[in-house]
C-alpha cells in the first residue's frame, strides 16, 4: 500500500505507544472495514426485498393510499386535540 509519509509515520507512532504491531492492528481495521461493508450489503439487500414485496402487495390492492393515511391522522390529530 502507498501511504504519505505523515500517515505512515503518526500512525507507526500511535501503534508503537499502544505496545501494538502495527501489521496487527492494519488487519483489524481491515476485518472491520469488510464486516462493515458486508453488513452494508447485506442490509441494502434486506431493504429492496423488502420494498419489492411492499411493491407486490400494492399491485395486489394491499396496502393503503398516501390520502388515506394522511385522512387517517388527520382525524387522530383532531381527537387529540379535542381530549387535551
Amino acid at each position: 500500500m502507498k501511504l504519505e509519509s505523515d500517515l505512515r509515520a503518526d500512525f507507526i507512532a500511535e501503534t508503537k505507544a499502544l505496545h501494538r504491531p502495527a501489521s496487527q492492528v492494519v488487519r483489524e481495521l481491515m476485518r472491520e472495514f469488510v464486516e462493515r461493508q458486508r453488513e452494508k450489503r447485506e442490509h441494502s439487500a434486506f431493504l429492496q426485498k423488502k420494498v419489492q414485496a411492499a411493491r407486490v402487495s400494492m399491485r395486489a390492492g394491499h396496502g393503503y393510499s398516501n390520502e388515506d393515511i394522511e385522512a387517517e391522522f388527520a382525524a387522530k390529530r383532531s381527537q387529540s386535540a379535542v381530549t387535551e
